[in-house]
């Protein structure tokens, strides 16, 4: 397992997890979440929901989650890639449980089939008192090889 702050088992992961554990996509930044697990075809990340996620009702934004649970699910995927091996989106599908105000969120993501071109992840988000407040789905086309310069620079 390759975990944020530890580089033993990292010498082997995708370069794609090694460039997010060592420092926030300026989207997670942006956002505010954190990739904190990533292992074999799963993955865990982590937002603490504030004011500034609202939407005009005062509740989360559901595209902070879908942004949470997109960031978790392609760890996932990414965990089980060859170095020189990238993948892209095909589509993403989030199902809206319950309003969530402020919490903290944990995204938990694997992969549940991983063909030779396509891959379908399967996530959960829960929060601190680890209620499902949401459950999103990604397919992923994933072509057989791509320049390594197209994983590392994503």
């Amino acid at each position: 397992m390759v975990e944020k702050g530890t580089m033993g088992s990292s010498d082997t992961a995708h370069p794609l997890i090694n460039k997010v554990l060592a420092s926030k996509p300026p989207s997670a930044e942006l956002v505010g979440f954190d990739v904190e697990e990533v292992s074999d075809g799963r993955a865990v990340g982590s937002l603490q929901s504030g004011p500034q996620h609202a939407n005009p009702m005062g509740t989360l934004h559901g595209g902070v989650l879908c942004d949470l649970a997109d960031a978790a699910m392609g760890m996932a995927f990414a965990s089980t890639l060859a170095p020189d091996e990238s993948f892209t989106t095909m589509s993403l599908n989030i199902n809206f449980f319950r309003p969530v105000w402020q919490a903290r969120l944990r995204a938990e993501a694997r992969v549940v089939n991983r063909g030779k071109n396509v891959g379908y992840i399967e996530c959960d988000v829960t929060d601190q008192n680890g209620k499902q407040d949401r459950q999103g789905k990604l397919d992923l086309l994933h072509p057989a090889r791509r320049a390594r310069q197209s994983a590392v620079n994503c």
